[in-house]
């Protein structure tokens, strides 16, 4: 009852403005435009304002360990791919696959977070 009550009252204002904006545009096209126009350039005024202060900086501490982190790695990679010489002689490969194996790195931005490994929960018990 509740729902229909409230439905009703929404639908009501729905329609009264949809007669107003109609009304409004009949009777002064001009101006209508021009409210339009102004409510649209404020808005993305507002926007740009918005955006400015609240995304451009990223204040959470996770979100300014992440950016650290993905340049990290973009350092690291970009590092490795400019040590490495276009031109060697297949002989050269060869040894150096045999006597060179590749080293494991861990990454370091990336962590383990350790949960409750040593309770199972009992699946008899269901």
């Amino acid at each position: 009852m509740k729902n229909q009550t409230s439905f009703i009252i929404v639908l009501g204002l729905m329609i009264l403005a949809a007669i107003g904006v109609a009304s409004s545009y009949i009777s002064n096209p001009i101006g209508f435009i021009k409210g339009i126009a102004v409510i649209l350039v404020v808005g993305v005024v507002v926007y740009f304002i918005v955006k400015r202060f609240y995304h451009s900086n990223p204040e959470k501490r996770e979100q300014r360990a992440f950016i650290k982190a993905a340049k990290k790695s973009k350092k690291r990679l970009n590092h490795k791919d400019a040590g490495v010489s276009p031109r060697r002689t297949s002989s050269a490969i060869t040894t150096i696959k045999k006597s060179i194996r590749p080293k494991k790195h861990s990454n370091a931005h990336l962590t383990v977070i350790d949960g409750k490994k040593g309770k199972k929960k009992n699946r008899a018990s269901f």
